[in-house]
């Protein structure tokens, strides 16, 4: 089963395929079942990488090596690690969550879920490849169809949004493709010519200059801070979260900011460990305004989208300071972290999104006492709240607590200051439930449909696993924690090949 990793990252590329062959004569209905069969069946074949993966192992398994362009020296390498597994999981798992959540689509639906399969190959792609080119194009595949899905079938401000995210990450991906080929060309020096192959670049960049790897370094960080996003380069976030549709909103908090805060984790800690720790300080304090402007900007926002759009800049706030903590705990509690945001701000959009469809507005103060007209709903909306608040028992307690204790070890000041953001997450998010489920209903929203069938069967499977996770955290850390160390003890100076493969030899397959 050398092909399971292709397979994967192809399968979703497959439906967009079908229905783009299959042009008008798809009917709206059927371009439906068909995404969601596709997505569905990725996430089997997750599963089953989830089935072949050893967790005791730090080392990229199930590695799948093919030449692609030898004059260059690029290869098809793809690869998971325990960093890479539960993103790769979660993406396959948001999904077909995703599809569900978009039933109520109406104009251009085969369109609509082509753009969806085509951003799933994208994002898995970029969570396995190991080949820095190969990653930089499906890094680069990701703005496309999400630019579409924001341009095409967003709010009334769509276009600007759209276009917003993609200058920004468009303009901050140029600085991580010099940094791609200044490494590149450093490599020409092996037996086996220039490569992009990252576990051979791990040695190619060890052999660096100070200075150069600085600015290497700098290079990446912009690339992927551009992404995550990290203040000051966040203002295309707000924009696109509020004029996305909701499964939009739901991927793009869920998966794709991810693929910043990985970034950091798979290139800027070993390739630069010593630029790493360089500038350990500056990104902390960066990851610190994040975490405090982000509450701030919350708590002052009336359109409750806009709000859980700028809970992500404080959470992921969290994800870069454990990060650039360098402790076992830390790391392990910023990529932790990473599943748990995508689950539960993702149900805070998912929640969202049925409250716009009902009411037709999200103003908190065109809101109140919805949950005496729709229990259900705003039970989910309270369970959401309290997971993304770090409620004990519910998923980002365990990530959020990892990352200010690692913190806390060794920079105290920082630890401190991002407990005072958990508080201000508190202040907020039920200060926006409280405004919205309590007071005084309108009359018009008096006879409002509570849940239906297929909106609880979107949001039980993500209210299940901030349950499940917040009480069984250990089925993550298992795995996570053998790749976070090795991450740290390179960063840290000690000579660790975090780029071996866990087994014998690799597997060959095409591309």
């Amino acid at each position: 089963m050398s092909w399971l990793l292709t397979l994967l990252t192809f399968l979703p590329l497959v439906g967009a395929a079908v229905l783009l062959l299959g042009g008008r004569a798809v009917r709206d209905e059927a371009a439906r079942w068909i995404a969601l069969g596709t997505t569905v069946a990725a996430f089997l074949v997750a599963l089953a990488v989830y089935g072949r993966f050893d967790p005791a192992l730090a080392g990229f398994q199930l590695v799948e090596r093919a030449t692609w362009v030898p004059a260059i020296g690029l290869h098809y390498v793809v690869g998971i690690d325990g960093v890479s597994l539960w993103l790769v999981l979660l993406t396959a798992f948001l999904f077909p969550i995703a599809v569900l959540a978009s039933w109520t689509i109406g104009r251009d639906v085969r369109l609509y879920m082509v753009a969806m399969l085509v951003l799933e190959t994208a994002v898995i792609g970029s969570f396995l490849a190991l080949d820095l080119l190969l990653f930089f194009l499906f890094f680069e595949a990701i703005l496309v169809p999400m630019y579409l899905l924001i341009g095409g079938w967003g709010g009334e401000r769509r276009v600007r949004a759209a276009v917003k995210f993609f200058l920004f990450t468009m303009a901050g991906s140029a600085f991580l493709l010099v940094g791609i080929l200044v490494l590149w060309a450093r490599s020409s020096g092996l037996a086996d010519g220039p490569t992009f192959d990252l576990r051979q670049l791990l040695a190619v960049a060890a052999s660096l200059p100070p200075a150069t790897a600085r600015w290497l370094f700098l290079a990446f960080l912009v690339g992927f801070a551009v992404k995550v996003p990290l203040v000051p380069l966040h203002t295309w976030l707000p924009d696109a979260h509020t004029e996305a549709p909701t499964a939009g909103s739901v991927l793009l908090a869920g998966v794709l900011l991810k693929v910043g805060t990985y970034g950091l984790v798979r290139f800027n800690l070993p390739l630069f460990p010593e630029a790493s720790r360089a500038f350990a300080t500056l990104v902390s304090i960066l990851a610190i305004l994040g975490i405090l402007y982000g509450a701030v900007c919350a708590m002052m926002q009336s359109d409750v989208k806009r709000l859980v759009a700028y809970s992500s800049v404080s959470h992921l706030g969290f994800v870069v300071l454990g990060i650039f903590a360098f402790t076992d705990q830390s790391l392990t509690g910023g990529v932790l972290q990473m599943v748990n945001h995508g689950l539960a701000t993702g149900a805070l959009f998912l929640v969202v999104g049925m409250l716009y469809e009902r009411t037709h507005t999200r103003e908190l103060g065109a809101m109140g006492g919805l949950a005496g007209a729709m229990p259900w709903l705003l039970g989910a909306y309270l369970v959401a709240v309290f997971a993304s608040v770090g409620l004990p028992g519910l998923n980002s307690f365990v990530g959020e607590f990892l990352v200010i204790v690692g913190t806390f070890a060794v920079h105290r000041w920082f630890g401190t200051l991002a407990a005072l953001g958990v508080i201000l997450a508190a202040i907020y998010l039920l200060w926006s439930y409280q405004r919205v489920a309590f007071g005084p209903i309108r009359d018009e929203h008096r006879r409002l449909a509570d849940l239906d069938l297929r909106e609880a069967v979107v949001l039980a499977p993500v209210l299940s696993l901030l349950l499940v996770f917040g009480v069984a955290p250990g089925v993550l850390t298992e795995a996570i924690a053998p790749a976070a160390r090795s991450v740290v003890a390179r960063v840290a100076g000690e000579s660790v090949d975090i780029g071996a493969v866990a087994g014998a030899t690799e597997e060959a397959s095409p591309p």
